[in-house]
């Protein structure tokens, strides 16, 4: 049959234009090809940058409307008994509405998603309370991950040059430490801790498994403390954040965080003795 692959001369005598059976056509690309490319590009800076665009959107929307309000000890007091009644009565649609919310509020890098916590203690009991924050703010700080991740991750990493390459390889010998530690012992805000794993190329898999299982301790610990705050919402109590982050819960996260540093240290020796061996 005729053909025009390069290095393979077409047979005699056959009749066909050769340029019919050519795998490129001559000339090379063709010029709409060209031009799908160049409409490609704006649509997919397009793409990268919407998450990014809603969630700016979203942030100025809640504040414009005054929901950062509803993550409050103020808020949980003045309203605590309509809220009891509200789960009571419609149980499921508080579960909705409480997931959606704290969501929300992870997502957008809110602040007050610890009250939500408390609350959660409180309107579902110290078990499922914590059950549902875990869920929530997994779900929410994966959604900051991926558009994190979409809009911002892959550009730095192409503009950010060598220096970048190298944190991340020294993050990958022990990210699942690293990742434990800053869910453990909460010293990094928890919106940064969604951010630094996606400008850091880390996994999807491994990002969500250390934050549903990193939180759980810190979780637990409010989420029991809002199932207790009946009577001190009946009072004239108030509750600030550094009166539910105790001596002794600071010290119990610490110890969890340690643990999971340990195989970081334990890598770190066995290297150091392997160097002294050589």
């Amino acid at each position: 049959m005729p053909a025009n692959i390069r290095g393979v001369k077409p047979a005699q005598g056959d009749m066909l234009p050769v340029t019919l059976f050519s795998m490129e056509p001559m000339g090379g690309p063709s010029k709409a090809s060209a031009d799908r490319s160049q409409t490609a590009s704006p649509r997919a800076q397009w793409r990268r940058w919407l998450p990014l665009g809603i969630i700016v959107l979203g942030i100025i929307l809640v504040f414009s409307f005054g929901l950062d309000e509803l993550a409050s000890f103020s808020h949980l007091k003045a309203h605590h008994q309509r809220l009891t009644a509200f789960v009571a009565d419609h149980y499921i649609q508080a579960v909705a509405g409480y997931l959606l919310l704290y969501v929300l509020f992870v997502a957008l890098s809110l602040p007050g998603a610890i009250w939500l916590t408390v609350a959660a203690g409180f309107l579902f009991g110290a078990v499922v309370g914590s059950i549902l924050a875990v869920i929530a703010a997994s779900t929410g700080a994966t959604l900051l991950f991926l558009a994190a991740k979409t809009s911002l991750g892959d550009y730095l990493r192409a503009h950010a040059g060598p220096w970048l390459t190298k944190v991340e390889r020294g993050f990958a010998d022990n990210q699942w430490s690293y990742l434990l530690m800053m869910r453990l012992f909460p010293v990094i805000p928890f919106f940064i801790a969604n951010l630094i794993p996606a400008f850091l190329g880390i996994r999807l898999p491994v990002f969500v498994i250390t934050t549903f299982v990193g939180i759980i301790p810190a979780t637990a610990i409010f989420a029991t403390v809002g199932a207790g705050l009946g009577s001190v919402l009946e009072s004239s109590t108030e509750l600030s954040l550094h009166s539910l982050v105790t001596p002794q819960v600071e010290l119990a996260l610490a110890g969890l965080a340690l643990l999971a540093a340990a195989p970081i240290v334990v890598k770190y020796l066995r290297r150091r003795r392997a160097s002294r061996d050589r």
